[in-house]
């Protein structure tokens, strides 16, 4: 039987890239071999992520990120920090050129239209060519919009096919406070809110403050998703998402993206601290928290794939039965088996990402 087309809202692909120094044209073990004496992060050597294995399990579309944060009080955050908007500005640029690098070789195209989104699905149905010699599609999305230096620069990043925003990430923000933070948007981010609805940009609610989450929601008339969220049901703190919070992204016709990385699945674990085996962290957790969601909205037509894998971290943070992105195809065997129908499997691969964009973008 084919396998069934995925869609991932979320992947730091040029992060790692520029910032890891992972060529993702190369095999899986290839890049964890170049890693194996690296001591400068936690994963290194412990990657899930590249170009082949995306191919391999049919992650024909993913949201690529550009993400750089400005930090001017110093101190260590995950990902991308600087000094100045300026400099935040220029790492963003330096992603972009990788992707438009990986245009340039075929590994990877851009997709900023619904004719666009419809020829790359014609492609990747096209079984007269091998998966592995099909591009990647993308859909460019900006994680915390600190690096736009001003809101002018909302229309360079949208000239360069910008799609989605999300307008914090850790710490203090300039347009928003973010991850572990409390606190409404700044005036900045306000402001960020009215240009990118007159560009009907896709607003990422994701590592909002509660106090943001509800503010952008009120605010927000354009189209709005959860990129990579779990719930707070399950694993209570505040990067999770509350029911009120799943029920307004409802109304609003969200699709919600479901994370792999272990402590967002189970509140046992500690970041660097727990093992996912010793504490039998599997796909399958994930399930629980997509359930949730499903019982809420009374179907599966609001769940997805936001794995969020190497963001920041890799199989030491990753449920244990997965070696690489390519296992999410082990979803229709553990959906199958939870009594999730053909129809429902489909949603979570793949049509509620397609519906959400096709809408967006009609």
């Amino acid at each position: 039987m084919k396998r069934r087309f995925i869609i991932d809202a979320h992947l730091d692909l040029a992060m790692n890239a520029i910032e890891w120094n992972r060529d993702l044209t190369r095999p899986l073990e290839e890049i964890r071999l170049r890693e194996m004496h690296l001591k400068d992060k936690n994963d290194r050597g412990r990657g899930t992520v590249c170009l082949p294995e995306l191919r391999k399990g049919r992650v024909g579309l993913v949201v690529a990120t550009q993400l750089s944060r400005v930090n001017a009080a110093g101190g260590a955050l995950p990902g991308s920090s600087w000094h100045s908007p300026q400099q935040a500005w220029a790492m963003t640029q330096a992603q972009l050129a990788w992707y438009r690098e990986m245009e340039a070789l075929g590994e990877m195209v851009q997709i900023v239209s619904l004719q666009q989104l419809n020829a790359h699905l014609e492609l990747w149905n096209d079984e007269t060519i091998a998966d592995d010699k099909k591009p990647i599609g993308y859909v460019l999305s900006l994680e915390g919009a600190d690096s736009l230096v001003d809101v002018s620069y909302l229309h360079k990043a949208y000239a360069c096919g910008l799609r989605a925003v999300g307008l914090a990430h850790f710490a203090h923000g300039r347009y928003a406070p973010g991850t572990k933070m409390e606190g409404p948007l700044t005036t900045q981010g306000v402001e960020l809110l009215k240009e990118m609805s007159k560009l009907n940009l896709i607003l990422d609610v994701t590592h909002l403050t509660d106090e943001g989450f509800t503010q952008a929601m009120d605010l927000y008339d354009g189209p709005v998703w959860a990129s990579h969220h779990n719930v707070r049901k399950i694993v209570p703190v505040q990067r999770q998402l509350t029911d009120e919070q799943i029920k307004l992204l409802i109304e609003k016709g969200a699709v919600i993206g479901g994370m792999l990385d272990c402590w967002a699945m189970d509140s046992r674990f500690i970041d660097t601290v727990s093992d996912p085996w010793q504490l039998n962290i599997r796909l399958e957790n994930l399930v629980d928290h997509w359930d949730h969601i499903c019982q809420i909205a009374g179907n599966s037509r609001h769940v997805a794939f936001g794995t969020d894998l190497d963001g920041n971290f890799g199989t030491e943070q990753s449920p244990w039965n997965m070696n690489s992105i390519a296992d999410l195809q082990k979803y229709e065997a553990i959906l199958s088996a939870r009594g999730y129908k053909d129809e429902d499997i489909d949603n979570i691969f793949y049509k509620n990402w397609l519906r959400f964009l096709r809408k967006a973008w009609g």
